[in-house]
């Protein structure tokens, strides 16, 4: 069997372990591609035996079987339209970019005329094949608190006039609907659209992100309740070593659903 032909779009913290753990795959084993945004300081770090792409016409020319985003919303914006009208397969983790009603629609109407798909990935957050069992429920009601430690927030932090280093108490930073939370936080609540798309939509989704400080991790908390009975899930996800906004399990997510995109058998 050839390898499969994978194209990173970005080349970040989680693209360089996706790449790492693909490149270390054999049988079949993969091709690695990454495409590079315009004045990008990645272009230094992409890895011998790595091609290094600078537009549309050569991820064409590459040919991959799968296109993976992990380079934040502006590359949703900017690179993936184009991928998807070349008929191809695009893995989205930056998935709070699509809190945007208008870029949201316009990606599902490019790859319906271009024939490619949109995956979306679960990332830091587990459940979501319940959240859509009950999703068309007529009495859902689902919630998700996001709560971090000081480290994750610390900007944030000092804009409310708090030490993140003296932070005694837990601090609620907001308190709204997926999509309000999507649009504040671009960096931190992927995970919160992810379950809103999941689930009922982005205004039915509520959403309180609290800041921490006796949190030894990045923990996520869904409560659902329905006709169909109650969920109450909570993940405790350890930081990135290089990004403490984010949770370290992010890039293994995404090997995950790659493995299920080239699987014979796919568990929905």
């Amino acid at each position: 069997m050839s390898a499969r032909r994978v194209v990173l779009i970005g080349y970040g913290a989680i693209a360089a372990d996706i790449a790492a753990a693909l490149l270390a795959a054999r049988d079949p084993g993969y091709a690695l591609a990454v495409l590079l945004r315009p004045g990008s300081s990645s272009a230094g770090r992409v890895p011998e035996g790595v091609a290094a792409l600078s537009g549309l016409d050569e991820v064409a020319a590459f040919a991959p079987d799968l296109v993976i985003e992990a380079a934040g919303h502006g590359a949703v914006r900017e690179s993936v339209p184009g991928c998807l009208a070349l008929g191809l397969p695009v893995l989205i983790s930056s998935i709070g970019a699509l809190h945007d009603e208008a870029l949201y629609a316009d990606l599902v109407a490019t790859a319906r005329r271009g024939g490619g798909r949109l995956l979306l990935a679960s990332g830091a957050l587990g459940g979501l094949d319940y959240v859509r069992a009950v999703r068309h429920a007529s009495q859902l009601e689902l919630r998700y608190e996001s709560r971090k430690p000081p480290a994750a927030w610390s900007g944030e932090l000092r804009a409310l006039g708090h030490d993140p280093a003296a932070l005694a108490a837990p601090v609620t930073l907001f308190s709204g609907t997926a999509r309000e939370a999507a649009a504040r936080y671009p960096q931190n609540l992927n995970v919160a659209a992810a379950l809103a798309l999941a689930g009922p939509g982005f205004e039915a989704t509520g959403v309180d992100v609290v800041c921490d400080p006796a949190a030894t991790g990045n923990t996520h908390v869904v409560r659902a309740s329905s006709e169909f009975g109650t969920m109450s899930l909570e993940i405790a996800n350890q930081p990135s070593p290089t990004n403490p906004k984010s949770s370290w399990i992010v890039a293994q997510a995404i090997l995950a659903a790659v493995d299920q995109h080239f699987s014979p058998v796919v568990m929905m």
